[in-house]
């Protein structure tokens, strides 16, 4: 309900920011981004298609969050599988068929374990605090992969990395076909698919399974969860390792979809690590809530671009999120604020509530056995 009302607020903040900029427009604006994807099939089409990278990266931040740690480090992890799968996809064309792209979406996923296990091995073993050490990793990622990118698959052409082979291509699985209008179809593929896969795949591990309640445990309380006998400093690296190969996998499913997208090399972090964070917070970092706030997004974002039909910038889409994530956070704020408060007077009072605080202490000469 706070992320419902939150998003009520958030478009009602747009509808007055269109009235101010455009009152003969601002209606017709409104309406482009409440209908957003749902236009036409080739709009329904790309919803999935911008919806496909950022429910992997919040996937990745809202797992983090549910095991303790804040992972701000999805934009390096982003990147690095974004290389490792183009890489694959530019130079192993030697690879049969379906192989390759399975491959390259592979190498992704290793490349951002291995870039999230930096920060879980200085926390775990170290104590070094994992917003510091994503936010660096973050830059070095970006720096090295442009480093790479010159050296290895670069297109000094369009001063970007190469196209990938079609055989590291994503299937569109006739998707291409279904959302299709006029004489275009949409970029969705298969991604979509995978993308809404890793989000069962965290909801069974995290809510079903041992080492999920392990992991879990250690973000609740983590000297608890070490008394109970878990191994924390385990469950530390696991956990931004399996959050650096989810947002790694984002970015091979961005790279390999046959849009024409290329890696730039510019030094700007990836955008996609980023919005991720919104969307798990939406989603209340629950994995199938992340699967629908991803979508949504993408909704607002494919409105925004039907929006400028009517001259407005598309940058209003990124202040509505902006003030739907504002509202959320405040709308569990006062969540926890009323009650708290109207649970102090259902509360124990004394020494009685902090010797025995789970037990119902009978009146004095009763039965205490």
């Amino acid at each position: 309900m706070s992320s419902f009302m939150a998003i009520l607020v958030g478009l009602f903040v747009g509808l007055v920011i269109l009235l101010v900029s455009n009152p003969g427009q601002a209606i017709r604006g409104f309406l482009a981004i409440l209908l957003g994807g749902f236009v036409d099939m080739k709009n329904l089409g790309q919803v999935f298609y911008f919806a496909t990278p950022i429910i992997l990266t919040g996937l990745s931040f809202g797992f983090a969050n549910k095991t303790g740690l804040f992972n701000i480090g999805g934009a390096g992890q982003f990147i690095i599988g974004a290389y490792a799968a183009v890489y694959v996809g530019v130079k192993w064309g030697f690879l049969p068929g379906h192989a390759h792209w399975i491959v390259a979406l592979a190498a992704a996923l290793l490349a951002g374990a291995l870039w999230g296990l930096v920060p879980g091995v200085l926390k775990a073993f170290y104590n070094v605090n994992e917003v510091i050490a994503c936010i660096m990793m973050n830059y070095i990622g970006m720096y090295m992969v442009n480093f790479l990118v010159v050296k290895t698959i670069f297109d000094s052409l369009r001063n970007q990395s190469m196209r990938v082979a079609s055989t590291a291509v994503l299937p569109k699985a006739g998707l291409d076909k279904l959302f299709f209008t006029g004489n275009s179809s949409s970029s969705v593929n298969i991604g979509i698919f995978i993308a809404v896969l890793a989000g069962v795949v965290i909801y069974i591990v995290l809510d079903k399974t041992k080492f999920g309640y392990e992991l879990k445990a250690c973000g609740y309380n983590r000297n608890a969860a070490q008394y109970a006998g878990i191994n924390e400093k385990r469950s530390i690296v696991m956990s931004m390792a399996i959050a650096g190969a989810l947002s790694g996998l984002g970015g091979a499913l961005l790279y390999l979809a046959g849009a024409g997208k290329s890696i730039e090399v510019v030094d700007v972090l990836a955008i996609e690590g980023f919005n991720g964070i919104p969307v798990a917070l939406l989603g209340l970092s629950h994995p199938l809530g992340i699967l629908l706030s991803g979508i949504f997004v993408a909704h607002l974002t494919v409105g925004g671009f039907n929006m400028q039909l009517y001259d407005f910038v598309p940058q209003v889409i990124d202040i509505i999120i902006a003030v739907i994530i504002y509202f959320s956070a405040f709308a569990l704020v006062l969540k926890g604020f009323i009650q708290s408060f109207f649970k102090k007077g259902d509360e124990p009072s004394g020494d009685e509530k902090t010797i025995f605080p789970d037990i119902d202490i009978p009146e004095k000469g009763g039965d205490v056995s």
